[in-house]
């Protein structure tokens, strides 16, 4: 018999939450029992998420109310996407309520509250106070093909750029391939802006448009730089560039560095796939990625190039799956002691 754990997720109505919620309909153990927001309670999932009307009869419910839908000692699978700087207290919230209807639950954050380890660092990049510093010891962050099993009972999960630029230079890192800095380019879809219409993301601005923004200075970049330590054992100077492109999903992401003496081509290749031999979301590609081989899956494709002394990597992940929701939702399985691609074996459609 197939296991059921119940879902709720907290921040309901965004991008990410509505990726979150289209992944849960399809996955084999996950059966939604709540997805909160107070700003849409009582008002139907499809109501905000047409195309999830199908699948979802249920309505937002509040903060509130919401526990009511989960028995006591049950288990729970929570995952949060409500907004940097009020997620870790909402959690916290949460992980208190289980507590005291003895509820087994494990934890994903796609907000950037647990991505680091210390407070100081967090409220240094995103300039607010943290909302639970207690819970940081029980989280863990990290892209799961780098940090492997959790070693915590929660996860906060990477940012998107940061997991595209990670899956692209932590075999770098690791493998001593390259030496000296890393310089780094990235377009991202206009869906990493969210929900709320703002100039980045206003269509005639947008369309047929490509700018970078917030160049050597994006707040990913000190998120990027510790975890290629954690992956290294070196730090490592990021120089990062993001871009916004002309699409909706997905990121594209060019990392140049410094070869060591001596490395091809193939032979950075090899290192790469082997890198990811079991990593069954990651292809090594002959050539470059390209973004439709990719998007709305949870899927990523790396390539490589060296010459002249100098290599190049190229990742292309969904923003809102590899990203934020499939990660998020790998982290879920891996949790619970369920395959990886439970749910996530969805191919990219490819033609969008």
């Amino acid at each position: 018999m197939t296991r059921s754990i119940p879902v709720a997720v907290l921040g309901a109505t965004g991008y990410v939450s509505g990726e979150i919620l289209r992944l849960i309909a399809g996955h084999p153990s996950l059966d939604l029992v709540a997805a909160v927001s107070d700003s849409a309670a009582g008002r139907p999932i499809a109501s905000t998420f047409p195309h999830l009307a199908s699948v979802y009869r249920m309505p937002f419910v509040s903060h509130g109310d919401w526990f009511d839908s989960v028995d006591s000692g049950s288990d729970l699978a929570l995952f949060s996407a409500a907004p940097h700087g009020a997620s870790a207290a909402i959690i916290g919230d949460a992980l208190e309520r289980a507590a005291a209807k003895n509820i087994n639950v494990h934890v994903v954050d796609v907000s950037a509250d647990f991505r680091y380890a210390s407070v100081t660092d967090y409220e240094a990049v995103y300039g607010v106070t943290h909302g639970a510093p207690r819970l940081l010891a029980s989280f863990d962050s990290g892209v799961p093909e780098l940090l492997g099993d959790a070693s915590a009972d929660h996860i906060g999960h990477p940012g998107c750029f940061a997991t595209a630029v990670l899956l692209a230079s932590a075999p770098l890192v690791a493998g001593q391939l390259c030496e000296g800095e890393l310089f780094v380019n990235g377009i991202t879809g206009s869906t990493g802006s969210g929900r709320q219409p703002q100039p980045g993301t206003h269509h005639p601005e947008r369309h047929s448009n490509l700018y970078a923004y917030k160049a050597l200075e994006h707040r990913h970049t000190p998120e990027i730089a510790a975890q290629l330590r954690r992956a290294g054992g070196r730090d490592v100077k990021v120089n990062f560039v993001p871009h916004s492109g002309p699409f909706a999903r997905g990121i594209y992401v060019t990392v140049q560095a410094k070869a060591i003496d001596g490395l091809s081509t193939s032979a950075l290749q090899q290192a790469f796939a082997d890198f990811y031999a079991n990593a069954e979301f990651v292809d090594v590609v002959d050539g470059m990625p390209k973004l439709k081989n990719v998007v709305a899956s949870n899927r990523a494709e790396i390539g490589v190039a060296v010459h002249g002394g100098t290599l190049v990597v190229t990742s292309a992940i969904d923003n809102l799956v590899k990203g934020a929701a499939g990660g998020a939702v790998q982290w879920m399985n891996r949790l619970w002691g369920l395959p990886d691609a439970a749910g996530l074996g969805a191919p990219a459609p490819a033609w969008t």
